[in-house]
């Protein structure tokens, strides 16, 4: 599976602590294993993220990406709940 990291995303990573970083990179080997392991609490979104998918790297910090097709998955946005707020 190919992972595209959008712009938007890569800034809002480099923004991280390097603690919550390590955890996403952990989080994205379960995602890239089966981006519905129990663990990442995946999810369709609704409202203005119609469309798109979060899953959880801890209780406060989320990933927003989509489906592009079957080998190919966009990462949008990560970060707090406060991300949900920007797309709406």
């Amino acid at each position: 599976m190919k992972i595209v990291y959008s712009s938007k995303f890569a800034r809002e990573y480099r923004k991280l602590s390097l603690k919550v970083k390590e955890l996403a990179e952990i989080k994205e080997e379960i995602f890239r294993a089966n981006p519905f392991d129990y663990s990442l609490e995946t999810h369709k979104l609704k409202g203005g993220l119609k469309g798109f998918w979060s899953f959880s790297i801890n209780q406060k910090f989320r990933i927003i990406f989509e489906f592009v097709n079957n080998n190919e998955i966009w990462f949008h946005s990560i970060g707090d709940h406060a991300i949900y707020n920007l797309w709406d």
